[in-house]
C-alpha cells in the first residue's frame, strides 16, 4: 500500500506561489486518511458478525436437530453403567440343548469404605463383622482409622447384606454396582460350566472373566457385546443331567467308590448329553485348586471324564476284534486258540479263568479272554494296530470343548513292539480318558465312523473319516450284546431296551508310578438301544468295592454294570427312546358284526 504524505511538496510550493494556504492541503489530506481507516475498520467489523452469526445459526441446528432426535426416538435405560471405566459387564448367557438356563447374569452390589469420610469408625467395623461373620471387626477398625483412603470390604453382597449396610447409616459406606455369574442349577453339571471370577475390576463395575469348562473355553464369545442376546446353547440336557448325576451319585455310593463318571453321547452327532464327574463342587462359589499333594483326583475340580487317564482295561478288546474282522483276518465264528500262559519273552499273559484250549472270536469277547486278544494283536500287528488306535481318537487329546480337556492327553507305550501291542489289545499299557473311549466305542455303534465328542449342540448327523467297514461295527455290536445276555454283563439287562456293552476292571495307577493290589478303575461301555443304536454310555468307577457278600467285589461286572443298567433305565425314557415290547399272545377271538 502506498501511503499519501499529508503535505505533498509539489503541491505546497503551487500553493505559496498562488497566495493560499498551505495548512489547507494538509488538513484535508488528514481528513481523507481518516475516512479510510473508518470504511475499512467497518468492513473488518461486518465481516466478524458474519462468521458469528453463521457459527450461533450452525449451533443452534444441531442443538434442534439433537432435541428433536431425542422427541421423537423411544426412551431406553442403559443395560450396563460404568461411570467414566471402559470395562466390559455384559456376559452371554448359556443354555442347555432346550433353551434352558445354565448360566446367566445377575445384578449385585460391592462394598467399599472410605475411611476419611467414616462417622463412627468404631460403630462401623463392628456393624460389618455382625453382617458379615467372616470379616474380624479388629482387622477393619484398623483399616478404617490407618492412612488408607479406600479399602475393599466384600467385592458382591446380596441384597439382604445391602440393607443391613444401608441400615448402619455411616456415609463412608458405599456400594458399587456390580454384575456377577449366576449358576442357578447349583452343582448340575459343574465340571462343564466350570466357572467364572472377576478380571479388571473399578468401583462401578467388574469385568466378569471364565476361569474353567465352557466359561473359559468360550471366553472370547461370551464376552463379546455382539453375542449379548445370542446365549451359547450347549449339547446337554438338563433333565436328563439331573438324573444322571443322582444315579451315578448313588451308584458311587452304594459301591463304595473314591469317585465316578458318566458320559452318555449321541452316536451320529457325537452331541454329549451328558457328563457327570463326581465329586463335583458349586460353581457360584468355586473353591480353589489344592495346592498339596500328588494326587489331583483328591480334588473335586479333577474332571475325571476328561482329565481322567487311565489303563481301563478289558473295554478296548472289541477294538481288537473289531480290527481283525475289518482286515479280513477272522470272522465272529474263527476258533483262536488261548492255551495258556502266552509267552513273549520274559513276560506272561494270563486269563482270569481257565477257556479250555481254544474260543470263538465271539467268545473271546464274551469270556473276555486276555490271550484271545493278545493273539488277535500279533496277526494284526503293531503299525496297524497303532493307526486304527489313531483313526479311532486314541493318540491325542480329545477335542471336546472344554479347557481341561487339553490335559488329558493318552499315555502312548515308549515303543510300540509287538509286546505294547499285545497288552493295548486288552486294555493295558495304553491310557485313555472316558471321552476316548465314548468316541471309540461311537464308531461301532454307528456303522463305522468316526465322530468327534462335542459340547457343542449339532443339527444332524456329523460323521468323520470311515474308520472301520459297516459289516465288522454291525458284528462287533452283535458280540456285545452277548457280553450282555450271556457274558460277563449279565447284570447290565434293561427290559424293553437292547443294552450292549463290555466290562473292563484294570489295576489303579500310583501317582508316583506302579500299581495298587487291591485297588481298581471299573468301567462298563454299554450302546442302546442295539437293534438301532443311537447313545454310548461310559460308566467309569474309582477304586469300588461291593461288600454285601462274604468278600468284597470289585470287577466291572458287579459294581460299574448295574449302575449303569439302572442310569439306563432312568434316561431312556427321557431320551423318548421307546421301550421294545414283545407283544403278548393274542386270544382266539374273533370279532363279529351285529
Amino acid at each position: 500500500m502506498i501511503r499519501t504524505p499529508l503535505r505533498p511538496l509539489a503541491r505546497i510550493l503551487s500553493a505559496r506561489a498562488k497566495g493560499e494556504n498551505p495548512d489547507t492541503i494538509e488538513r484535508e489530506n488528514i481528513r481523507r486518511r481518516h475516512e479510510e481507516m473508518r470504511d475499512r475498520t467497518r468492513a473488518r467489523a461486518e465481516g466478524r458478525l458474519l462468521v458469528l452469526g453463521v457459527f450461533f445459526f450452525c449451533a443452534f441446528a444441531v442443538v434442534g436437530g439433537r432435541m428433536g432426535l431425542l422427541a421423537t426416538s423411544e426412551a431406553t435405560e442403559p443395560v450396563a453403567s460404568g461411570g467414566d471405566t471402559t470395562i466390559a459387564t455384559q456376559r452371554a448367557d448359556i443354555v442347555d440343548r432346550k433353551g434352558r438356563i445354565l448360566a446367566t447374569n445377575f445384578e449385585t452390589h460391592s462394598l467399599y469404605a472410605q475411611p476419611p469420610y467414616l462417622i463412627d469408625p468404631v460403630a462401623a467395623a463392628e456393624g460389618l463383622a455382625r453382617i458379615f461373620p467372616d470379616l474380624e471387626a479388629e482387622r477393619l477398625l484398623k483399616d478404617f482409622t490407618g492412612k488408607r483412603k479406600f479399602v475393599w470390604i466384600k467385592k458382591k453382597i446380596s441384597p439382604e447384606q445391602k440393607q443391613a449396610v444401608h441400615d448402619l447409616g455411616d456415609p463412608g459406606l458405599l456400594f458399587g454396582p456390580r454384575e456377577m455369574r449366576l449358576y442357578p442349577n447349583g452343582t448340575l453339571a459343574a465340571h462343564v460350566l466350570g466357572g467364572a471370577s472377576f478380571g479388571k475390576e473399578g468401583v462401578n463395575a467388574a469385568e466378569v472373566i471364565g476361569v474353567a469348562g465352557v466359561e473359559k473355553q468360550f471366553d472370547d464369545y461370551l464376552r463379546d457385546p455382539a453375542n449379548g442376546a445370542t446365549p451359547l446353547q450347549l449339547s446337554l440336557d438338563l433333565t436328563v443331567q439331573a438324573a444322571a448325576e443322582r444315579v451315578l451319585y448313588g451308584g458311587m455310593k452304594l459301591m463304595n467308590a473314591r469317585g465316578a463318571t458318566s458320559i452318555l453321547m449321541d452316536v451320529h452327532t457325537g452331541e454329549v448329553i451328558s457328563v457327570v464327574s463326581l465329586p463335583d463342587f458349586d460353581p457360584n462359589e468355586r473353591p480353589r485348586p489344592p495346592t498339596s499333594g500328588f494326587d489331583p483326583s483328591a480334588s473335586p475340580l479333577f474332571n475325571r471324564a476328561v482329565q481322567g487317564v487311565y489303563e481301563l482295561g478289558s473295554t478296548f478288546k472289541i477294538f481288537a476284534t473289531a480290527q481283525a474282522m475289518d482286515l479280513g483276518l477272522v470272522s465272529p465264528e474263527t476258533m483262536i486258540d488261548i492255551r495258556g500262559p502266552l509267552r513273549w519273552g520274559k513276560f506272561r499273559i494270563n486269563d482270569f479263568h481257565n477257556y479250555g484250549k481254544e474260543l470263538s472270536v465271539t467268545k473271546i469277547i464274551v469270556k473276555s479272554s486276555n490271550i484271545g486278544t493278545a493273539r488277535l494283536a500279533q496277526q494284526i500287528g503293531a503299525d496297524r494296530q497303532k493307526q486304527f488306535m489313531g483313526a479311532l481318537g486314541m493318540l491325542k487329546a480329545t477335542p471336546f470343548e472344554v479347557v481341561e480337556a487339553s490335559g488329558g492327553a493318552p499315555l502312548l507305550p515308549k515303543n510300540w513292539s509287538e509286546l505294547s501291542a499285545m497288552t493295548v489289545s486288552y486294555g493295558h499299557g495304553l491310557s485313555v480318558s472316558p471321552m476316548h473311549l465314548a468316541a471309540g466305542y461311537a464308531a461301532i455303534a454307528n456303522g463305522g465312523f468316526y465322530v468327534s465328542p462335542t459340547i457343542i449342540r449339532q443339527d444332524g448327523p456329523q460323521y468323520g473319516p470311515r474308520v472301520m467297514s459297516d459289516r465288522a461295527a454291525a458284528a462287533s455290536r452283535r458280540m456285545l450284546r452277548q457280553v450282555v445276555t450271556d457274558g460277563t454283563a449279565s447284570f447290565g439287562e434293561v427290559p424293553g431296551y437292547g443294552v450292549a456293552g463290555k466290562t473292563g476292571t484294570a489295576d489303579k495307577p500310583k501317582p508316583r508310578g506302579g500299581y495298587y493290589e487291591d485297588k481298581v478303575i471299573a468301567t462298563f461301555a454299554s450302546l442302546f438301544p442295539v437293534q438301532d443304536p443311537k447313545y454310548v454310555l461310559i460308566v467309569t468307577l474309582d477304586e469300588p468295592s461291593e461288600n454285601s457278600g462274604s468278600k468284597p467285589r470289585r470287577t466291572a461286572g458287579w459294581t460299574a454294570v448295574p449302575v449303569a443298567a439302572e442310569m439306563i433305565g432312568r434316561i431312556a425314557p427321557l431320551l423318548g427312546v421307546r421301550p421294545d415290547v414283545e407283544p403278548g399272545q393274542s386270544a382266539g377271538i374273533r370279532l363279529t358284526s351285529n
